[in-house]
């Protein structure tokens, strides 16, 4: 038996959350809506309809290039993918095809291809005998995320679609809900034997999988069934194949496309797009703090474990909730840390200021209140001057003294942290 090492690549599809749709005023929020009350003549491909491309949709998509590290295009257009579904009603879709809007970037040691922005189509609707189209979903704006072959196991495919997904929810251009179709994922499977060099002939292609654990499923299920065929003497079909989750096998669907099957053409409709460096810029302030970054500084600013900032930053709204607790000033940061974590209050219900009191009432710290500390500078002047000459002694002489009044009781950092906050 040989031995094997596989090659993945990934293509993710993510649907922006903005009001309307790509080329469209239809409204872009269509999950659970009654089937075809959100299309007009342009979604559904009507004769004469013309398409009007979608500025923040386009913005969100440079955003997302630029927080993956990639290259900008200064000129990018759309361009027509042609292939015939019942779930595309022109026949064809509007994409990007050789010049998108961005290029490159990573996530870790996984190289990005490329980031482009295309439409969404129709969903087919499966029931007994008849297949049903609903085209409220046709025309809403969708970006594509393809890395290069650089995935070498489904423990790192798992690991960059969670870093890949929790970007995109800390940028808010997504809600990347797996579970209603927001946020949908490709991977791109081959296999060689171990220590060849280049890439294998060929690839198989598993569509529309909406689980971090089925990507998993989908991907070891494919090693070695593709294993099994070259040990064999057969070499995989180059095909697509869908994921079954009640069998938890891959399914053939059809010989997989290429590039020159879809008779690409710019698109005749939509002129192309040209941006500036200052452009470019703009949207680059509006990145917030992305994941790491905030990790880093929750380590550093309030002295966290790796372990507990990790948790703490898993979500854009968890990390602000930790914060705002911070910032009120009574409970230290590594006590509110430890009650987040393990108590899981419900953000959406209980405000900073609520659970702190909560914390405060349980006993688990001392209050300190701002006239204490008020009291201690006033009562040491000279300390107080020593501190602004730059006698750094000064400081933790008054954190002392604070410490006396409050009879040993209360924290020596949070203390500290609120002295400096007066003294300056």
């Amino acid at each position: 038996m040989n031995t094997y090492e596989p090659i993945i690549g990934l293509e993710i599809h993510v649907e922006l959350k903005t009001k309307s749709k790509m080329f469209c005023g239809c409204p872009a929020s269509h999950f659970g809506k009654k089937p075809n009350t959100q299309t007009c003549p342009v979604c559904l491909g009507l004769p004469g309809a013309l398409p009007v491309s979608n500025k923040k949709a386009i913005e969100w998509t440079i955003m997302l290039g630029l927080a993956l590290e990639g290259n900008i295009a200064e000129i990018s257009k759309f361009d027509r993918k042609h292939y015939f579904y019942p779930d595309l009603p022109k026949g064809y879709q509007i994409s990007q095809y050789d010049q998108p809007l961005c290029r490159g970037g990573t996530i870790g040691d996984i190289r990005i291809h490329r980031v482009h922005l295309e439409e969404d189509t129709g969903k087919l609707i499966h029931t007994n005998n008849t297949t049903l189209v609903d085209f409220n979903r046709s025309g809403v704006p969708l970006v594509e995320i393809v890395t290069e072959p650089d995935i070498h196991s489904t423990e790192q495919a798992r690991e960059f679609l969670k870093k890949l997904h929790q970007t995109v929810r800390y940028l808010g251009i997504s809600d990347a809900d797996m579970e209603k179709g927001s946020m949908r994922l490709e991977p791109n499977i081959s296999v060689r034997k171990t220590g060849e060099k280049g890439l294998p002939s060929y690839k198989v292609e598993v569509k529309n999988i909406n689980s971090f654990r089925f990507v998993e499923k989908a991907i070891h299920f494919e090693i070695e069934r593709q294993m099994t065929l070259l040990n064999n003497g057969e070499k995989p079909k180059q095909e697509t194949r869908g994921w079954s989750e009640g069998k938890g096998i891959t399914i053939s669907q059809r010989s997989k496309e290429e590039a020159a099957d879809y008779r690409y053409f710019p698109e005749p409709d939509i002129p192309p797009m040209r941006f500036s460096r200052h452009q470019i810029s703009d949207v680059r302030r509006q990145i917030p703090e992305l994941p790491d970054a905030k990790r880093q500084r929750f380590i550093k600013t309030y002295s966290l474990s790796e372990y507990d900032a990790n948790l703490l930053t898993e979500t854009r709204a968890l990390a602000d909730f930790f914060e705002e607790c911070v910032k009120i000033g009574k409970v230290p940061a590594k006590k509110l840390a430890n009650w987040i974590i393990n108590k899981k209050p419900d953000m959406e219900n209980v405000l900073p200021a609520a659970l702190v009191k909560s914390i405060l009432e349980a006993g688990n710290v001392i209050s300190i209140s701002d006239d204490v500390i008020k009291q201690i500078l006033s009562d040491n002047p000279k300390a107080v001057e020593d501190y602004k000459k730059g006698k750094q002694q000064a400081l933790m002489f008054l954190v002392g003294a604070v410490m006396r009044q409050m009879k040993g009781k209360g924290s020596a950092e949070e203390i500290k942290k609120m002295l400096l906050s007066k003294l300056q």
